[in-house]
């Protein structure tokens, strides 16, 4: 138990620490406000976001490893400890200053985070999804990020900061579920990997990618990854009461309790999109592409200038 508690905060760290070095690169990438899928093909040329994303798989791999030797509601407690790793990485990457202010949102997402996961029941079931349903899943995460990516280009940094990050979340919720059903039946089946959920798995966690980069964008770097962390588990477990069988609290206390966790993690999540804290590079406009190749000046051409620009000082 002592070992798993210790690999899941060294998960935490590593997928904190592989955003924070994301984020660098997200806000400095060429292009607009919100990039098209062309925009992950460029972070994936960047060494630093390269290994950022090894990092974050470091971290989920961590993860699983410490859910083999601990229950869930005691593993996934821990894994929300990465955002105050990562506000903390993030500040030191791009020498600011943590605010209190940061500290004390991101406490609150972390406390209403866990209170949520504790209770919502976890279950030992397979879990069983058709390809119809699946796709009709991921279609409807599909649908809702085309309209956020649309309205994303017309609204401030900080409310897109929780648009692009609650799309991102969803789609990487609706990844985990999806992965929880291939994973559970590959277990006594192998050929459960080769189903039509495999593909819509992969197409929504690239979906998922797409608009989390686009977040970090925005230089509210902490708001980004608390949404993350908060609609992330939120969708999954969603999907697992309604289309998996997991259930919801059972009880109306508990039912209180989840709904009173549920929004003091979404109050520190819009604190942190609030607070004065944005990355100053993401508020300088990105350069549109590589400088043009510099050209020897034609002789004609140069001694028409100087003669003009002689002209005009005499004037």
């Amino acid at each position: 138990m002592v070992w798993s508690v210790l690999i899941a905060l060294a998960g935490a760290f590593c997928m904190a620490l592989g955003s924070a070095l994301q984020e660098r690169d997200a806000v400095r990438a060429p292009g607009r406000s919100v990039a098209p899928v062309g925009f992950l093909v460029h972070l994936a040329r960047r060494p630093r976001w390269v290994l950022g994303t090894v990092g974050a798989g470091a971290g989920v791999a961590l993860h699983l490893v410490a859910l083999s030797g601990a229950p869930l509601t005691i593993i996934q407690p821990i894994g929300v400890t990465g955002l105050l790793f990562a506000i903390i990485l993030s500040a030191l990457f791009n020498r600011r200053r943590v605010r209190a202010g940061q500290i004390v949102a991101g406490a609150a997402v972390m406390i209403g985070l866990a209170g949520l996961l504790l209770l919502f029941p976890h279950t030992a079931r397979t879990p069983q999804m058709s390809a119809g349903v699946g796709l009709a899943l991921t279609g409807s995460v599909v649908g809702l990020g085309l309209a956020v990516y649309v309205a994303a280009h017309w609204v401030r940094p900080a409310p897109r900061v929780l648009l692009l990050a609650a799309v991102g979340g969803a789609a990487l919720g609706t990844t985990s579920a999806l992965a929880r059903v291939v994973a559970a039946n590959a277990a006594t089946d192998a050929s459960a990997v080769f189903t039509w959920l495999t593909p819509l798995c992969l197409g929504a966690a690239v979906f998922g990618g797409l608009f989390q980069q686009n977040a970090y964008r925005t230089g509210h770097f902490a708001a980004a990854y608390a949404t993350l962390l908060v609609v992330d588990p939120i969708t999954g477990a969603g999907i697992g009461a309604l289309l998996l069988g997991e259930g919801l609290p059972a009880t109306p206390a508990s039912q209180a309790l989840a709904t009173a966790a549920a929004l003091l993690a979404i109050g520190g999540t819009v604190a942190l999109a609030l607070a004065r804290n944005r990355n100053p590079e993401a508020a300088r406009p990105a350069p549109a592409g590589p400088e043009p190749p510099a050209t020897k000046p034609d002789p004609a051409s140069a001694g028409s200038r100087s003669t003009t620009t002689t002209s005009g000082e005499s004037r």
